[in-house]
């Protein structure tokens, strides 16, 4: 199915001005996120700052990748910000090479997360605030010096775990038929459309239409890896040759083909360690909010004989998302080749091909958390909102504070989080398995062994951390 041909939606996303209309709607929600956080109360549960982000934006990025795609991607509001700022100064610089990959990006992504945690942003609207006013200003300051989505493609942390979650997704961007590509000329899908203007015999042309700046190249993208779902690609092409189709998810993960804008994924050590990054940091960041987690970090206190959260959390996120997946893989890659014979991939490639195999799990696991929150408190933004009302107007415009307005239960919660996190290691056996059918074909059940063993262990795990009470770590860590 072609989700752009559908009725009503599809003509709101074929419309060239749709992404904006999100993207400005989005941009209002920053600001109002941003206002009430620096001026509002500093109260987390009464703020909208800490309420939207940490309940309802989290919980709304992660499901609606689920049911459709890499949204927030495509309304994300700095893309606006960004192309202001672009008018008033034209990037001339490219990304150094040496920089590109996803190195930088992973680096990030695992520091907002520790920072999350450290300083307990989700209690802290000053904090979180001041979090959007950064993001927004590194985003503009990078990408008005380098041209192209730099900033989307090479650092931004939540683009890196969108790109990452997007392979779960049901729909990806791609050609509807290939000989129309190999007939044309211009690629508009990646350079642009130019219209002719200006007076004299060789006008000036105008770019009307940017094509896709992350790189790739719609006849040769597998997958949703570093697409924005910006459809760009879409009002660019002459030819009406693009659709925003459904697939199964996950299915990209196995393809060995060379990808437009990223090579051949077997070969790329940096999207492996994202992946297992995005999968480890799913049940570290669960388990440092639980009881369990709160009385471990004291006992590591007290054994390294520091007074600091900082260390001790350092620690934990060296051990889940370094040591623990260096270990796991590590020895699963030379069980496989104990098992098998005539392995023709060295123990390091085998991690990484099969490390891909290990994201619908993460994914699971990341619907459950951020789902949790999401569904146990969705309805806390209304009577929060109608308090930042009255402490703008000093008058009910929208009511008095609903504030026995909550959500559901954390108890008729915890089956959805069961068959979300079976779900994704059901989805993580299926791709062990396709994988070994891939590079083993010979005996794919013994390679597959050591790998499933993970997914088993990784599950088991979850399942006692999702089953914890969470602690309430705003409140001293050393009290």
């Amino acid at each position: 199915m072609d989700v752009l041909r559908l009725p009503l939606l599809g003509s709101f996303l074929r419309w060239r001005h749709g992404r904006q209309a999100l993207q400005l709607v989005l941009l209002v929600v920053a600001a109002a996120v941003v206002v009430h956080g620096l001026l509002g109360p500093q109260l987390a549960p009464r703020n909208l700052a800490t309420v939207l982000t940490s309940i309802h934006w989290r919980g709304l990025l992660i499901v609606s990748v689920l049911a459709a795609g890499n949204l927030f991607c495509t309304g994300c509001p700095m893309i606006l910000v960004r192309d202001a700022g672009r008018r008033l100064y034209h990037p001339a610089l490219r990304w150094p090479r040496r920089l590109r990959g996803k190195w930088l990006g992973i680096a990030l992504m695992v520091l907002v997360l520790f920072a999350y945690e450290l300083f307990d942003l989700w209690s802290l609207p000053r904090a979180t605030a001041w979090l959007v006013i950064g993001y927004f200003g590194l985003a503009l300051v990078v990408d008005v010096i380098f041209s192209g989505a730099t900033f989307c493609k090479h650092l931004c942390p939540i683009g890196q775990f969108n790109f990452t979650a997007s392979t779960m997704a049901p729909t990806e961007l791609r050609v509807i038929d290939v000989a129309t590509c190999r007939s044309c000329r211009t690629a508009d899908c990646i350079n642009g459309r130019f219209e002719e203007r200006g007076p004299g015999r060789r006008p000036a042309p105008t770019l009307v239409q940017r094509g896709c700046e992350l790189g790739l190249f719609l006849p040769v993208k597998v997958g949703n890896i570093d697409c924005t779902m910006c459809l760009d690609c879409v009002h660019a092409c002459p030819h009406d040759n693009i659709a925003l189709a459904t697939r199964v998810p996950g299915a990209e993960l196995l393809e060995t083909r060379r990808r437009s804008g990223i090579g051949r994924l077997a070969q790329r050590t940096d999207l492996a360690a994202l992946a297992l990054v995005f999968t480890f940091a799913s049940l570290v960041s669960a388990f440092t909010m639980t009881s369990p987690g709160y009385t471990v970090e004291q006992h590591l206190a007290t054994m390294i004989g520091v007074h600091s959260e900082a260390p001790v959390l350092l620690v934990l996120f060296v051990f889940g998302l370094v040591v623990a997946p260096i270990l796991l893989l590590g020895a699963a890659a030379l069980m496989t080749r104990g098992l098998t014979s005539n392995v023709p991939f060295p123990a390091r490639e085998l991690v990484v091909r099969y490390a891909f195999a290990m994201i619908p799990f993460g994914f699971g696991v990341w619907v459950a958390h951020y789902g949790f929150h999401l569904l146990t408190g969705i309805l806390t933004v209304v009577p929060v909102l109608q308090s930042a009302v009255i402490d703008a107007f000093g008058h009910a415009l929208l009511g008095e504070p609903a504030w026995r307005w909550v959500g559901m239960q954390p108890g008729s919660v915890f089956p959805i989080q069961l068959g979300l996190v079976v779900l994704g290691a059901a989805g993580s056996f299926g791709l062990v398995h396709a994988t070994s059918l891939r590079d083993h074909p010979t005996s794919p059940t013994r390679a597959s062994m050591p790998w499933l063993a993970i997914v088993a262990i990784l599950t088991t795990t979850a399942l006692w951390i999702l089953a914890q009470p969470m602690e309430m770590r705003a409140v001293s860590f050393f009290a």
